[in-house]
Parts: structure tokens; C-alpha cells; sequence
């Protein structure tokens, strides 16, 4: 039975906000985290039509900084989540994270491949349910396989609202897209605003049922001991 946990509306709803209220920032992060993606990886086409092995070594550099400055724009969703200002800076702010990503990176594409490969349906559950490892590797430092492993436990019971909420979040980028590419410098900040605060909203329920739980043994091996 799914639970609901999070509202679909209120979370893009949130996104739409966030993203009006510094559009600003947002436009001016955009760019400098396109030219971030792009002009390195021209510059390694170019390098390797003249030198093969020198325009690998600048498409492994760029493909590093990729990773690099993805880490960071979900630092900058989780700030925002938080009340905080997202800064520039941020985009390297995460750098001491690299290898525990990158290495959680590549486990997920190996669990989400392995169920694609039993017949395709595992291999979305298994997308849906250990899709918040970045944040949990940036929020709560936590190394590759307790991120995947967390992941799984906070998505627990709400995969299927989370498959709704993937679509939602990719039919809005389509319209971005269709809007002249320029409607993109909208929707990529308002759903990646949304994920966070849906990672937020799960992470939270989570964390309230361990308290919970927790509470509940003290006072089950408190009470003999009082009636003692």
C-alpha cells in the first residue's frame, strides 16, 4: 500500500517559488554551469581530432568536472530547501565528496543496468528507489553503500507517487525545451528545487519514525525496570 508522503503540487509548487524569487541567481548559475558542461567538452573533440590520446586524458578532465559541478548544483537545491542562499561557489563546494559519488555513481548504474536487463521493470523500480543517494552523500556524508542503502529505506512504500512525480518533473521540462530551450533556464531549477524538497519530505518521515522506534524501546526496557 503506498503512502502518501509528499505532495506532488506542493513540491513543484515550491520549485516555482523558489526559482521566481531568485530568478536572478538562477539564470546566471545556469549559464556558468552550461558553459561549465559544454565548453570543456568541445575543447576535448577538438584536442582529439588533433591528438588522440591527449583528448582522451581532457575528456576523462571534463567528465570529472561534470561530476564536480553536478555535485554541486544539488548543494545549491539543498540550500534552498534549508532557507539558505545558493551561491556560486557552490559549484565546487563539494569537491572533497568526488570519489564517494563517483563510486556510488557507478554501483547505481550497475544495479539500475543489472534490472533492465531482468526484463526492464526491475531496473525502474531500482532507478526510483536509490535515486537519492547524491543527497544523502552531500547532506549526510555518507559513504557509497550507506547512501544506496538509505535511499532504499526512505523511499520505502512511495515508489509508485515517486514514478508519478518523475514524469511530472519530465513532462515540465519538455515544455521548457519546446519553449525555445529558453523556458529550460525556468524548469530545470523549479523540479530540481521540487527533488530536493521531496528528498527532504522523505528523509524527514524517516528520521521521525526512528525516534519513534527508538522511544519506544527505551520505554519497553524502562518500564519492568520501574515496576520493579
Amino acid at each position: 500500500m503506498t503512502t502518501r508522503v509528499f505532495s506532488i503540487s506542493e513540491a513543484l509548487r515550491f520549485g516555482w517559488n523558489t526559482t521566481k524569487s531568485n530568478f536572478g541567481f538562477f539564470v546566471g548559475f545556469l549559464i556558468v554551469f552550461g558553459l561549465l558542461l559544454i565548453v570543456p567538452y568541445i575543447i576535448a573533440l577538438r584536442v582529439s581530432e588533433i591528438n588522440i590520446f591527449l583528448g582522451l586524458i581532457l575528456q576523462i578532465a571534463d567528465f570529472a568536472l561534470t561530476i564536480l559541478v553536478s555535485v554541486g548544483f544539488l548543494k545549491v537545491t539543498l540550500r534552498f530547501c534549508d532557507q539558505e542562499k545558493g551561491r556560486l561557489s557552490d559549484l565546487f563546494s563539494q569537491y572533497r565528496l568526488f570519489f564517494k559519488y563517483f563510486l556510488a555513481y557507478i554501483l547505481y548504474g550497475l544495479i539500475v543496468l543489472g534490472g533492465i536487463i531482468l526484463f526492464i521493470i526491475p531496473g525502474i523500480i531500482w532507478a526510483i528507489k536509490f535515486q537519492f543517494f547524491p543527497y544523502l552523500i552531500i547532506d549526510k556524508k555518507l559513504g557509497p553503500i550507506e547512501a544506496l542503502k538509505q535511499s532504499a529505506a526512505i523511499t520505502q512504500g512511495v515508489k509508485w507517487q515517486l514514478w508519478v512525480f518523475s514524469l511530472a518533473t519530465w513532462v515540465v521540462n519538455i515544455i521548457g525545451a519546446l519553449l525555445l530551450i529558453v523556458g529550460l533556464f525556468v524548469t530545470i531549477p523549479v523540479t530540481m528545487l521540487a527533488t530536493a524538497f521531496v528528498y527532504r519530505k522523505l528523509l524527514a518521515r524517516t528520521e521521525i519514525a526512528t525516534v519513534s522506534q527508538t522511544a519506544s524501546q527505551v520505554a519497553f526496557q524502562t518500564a519492568p525496570e520501574a515496576i520493579a
